[in-house]
């Protein structure tokens, strides 16, 4: 018969060989994961690539809706005072 010894194993060798096996699972799913990413396409110039510059766009565009709003009233304004300073007849 064979010669083999039982021998006990560790908690810690048992906790690496656990650490390997998944390390071992994990690796392929790893480089088939980049592969993919690598293989998609690029965005467009066009479109922002990070969040700081989509939310400067999102800022840039409230800031104009919010100039022309204002520019809006104003004009709004401007028009009312002009017909009751002439007593409510449009000019021709």
């Amino acid at each position: 018969m064979s010669d083999l010894k039982a021998e006990v194993i560790s908690r810690r060798k048992a906790l690496s060989l656990l650490g390997l096996a998944t390390l071992s699972l994990t690796v392929p799913a790893t480089v088939l994961t980049v592969s993919d990413a690598e293989a998609q396409a690029q965005p467009t110039p066009a479109t922002p690539t990070t969040g700081t510059e989509r939310r400067q766009e999102r800022r840039t565009g409230r800031v104009k809706r919010r100039t022309r709003r204002r520019t809006a009233r104003r004009k709004g304004r401007a028009d009312r005072g002009e017909l009751r300073r002439d007593g409510g007849e449009e000019k021709k």
